[in-house]
């Protein structure tokens, strides 16, 4: 039983030793692309949230539901279920939003302004980025210099 756990320890310790730690994971179909990008200059920088995509509100209502059931006796039961799954449903919600920016951005080549919104809060006026896309979509926004 040592031995398997020693090896067991020994596989796991030379297969995290396979991929290199901060690198970006793609999947298996994101192979083979060209990638095209336009660079430019943040002019304006406003606040949005992103909206919960219906996950955080779901969990949040069955968490809610359960904690809920646990209370009270009888009918009572029943009312802190429903209650706790309603405020569940609403806290899952309100952490379920993520804090993003809308950025207009005056772009190098041709001058035109575009707008683009990009998660976190990390973007300033002024700071020169790249726009990167595949097939017109963006897949980053990111500082370039």
């Amino acid at each position: 039983m040592k031995i398997l756990k020693i090896i067991t320890i020994a596989l796991v310790l030379v297969f995290a030793g396979c991929a290199q730690p901060g690198v970006e994971e793609v999947g298996p179909n994101s192979t083979n692309y060209v990638l095209h990008y336009e660079s430019g200059v943040i002019v304006s920088i406003k606040p949005v949230a992103i909206k919960d995509n219906g996950t955080g509100t779901f969990l949040g209502g069955l968490i809610g539901a359960v904690l809920g059931s646990t209370m009270g006796r009888g009918r009572g039961s029943v009312l802190t279920t429903l209650g706790g799954g309603l405020v569940g449903a609403y806290v899952g919600n309100q952490i379920g939003k993520a804090n993003a920016q809308e950025l207009t951005i005056q772009l190098d080549k041709n001058g035109e302004d575009v707008v683009a919104v990009t998660k976190g809060l990390k973007h300033y006026i002024g700071e020169h980025i790249r726009i990167v896309k595949r097939n017109s979509k963006i897949v980053s926004v990111e500082a370039y210099n």
